[in-house]
């Protein structure tokens, strides 16, 4: 199958549903400070541009007004959501296996 030319390689389009889990960069509390950086959240809301996530903690706006329904909205295409990645489940036993 022949390729097209193109400026940059097409990226996989991300696609998000409601009830998924993500990562979000934003400003928010942890331990009763307010810093930045990456916070887990769930897709609540999904239209033709944009996503909904909401989270369980306090979350600031950039000029700092907290947000009180603690939903935000990004774009598909943002930088500061992308899917979580699910947590490694540790059966307490060792990954190798003896002979």
């Amino acid at each position: 199958m022949t390729t097209g030319k193109f400026m940059r390689s097409p990226e996989p389009e991300i696609s998000y549903e409601v009830g998924d889990k993500v990562e979000v960069n934003c400003d928010h509390e942890k331990n009763g400070q307010r810093v930045r950086g990456w916070l887990k959240g769930t897709v609540v809301q999904v239209d033709d541009k944009n996503v909904a996530v909401q989270f369980r903690t306090n979350i600031y706006l950039t000029d700092g007004w907290m947000v009180p329904d603690q939903i935000l909205w990004f774009p598909f295409d943002s930088a500061n959501v992308r899917p979580a990645l699910p947590k490694a489940k540790s059966s307490g036993k060792p990954d190798f296996n003896l002979l």
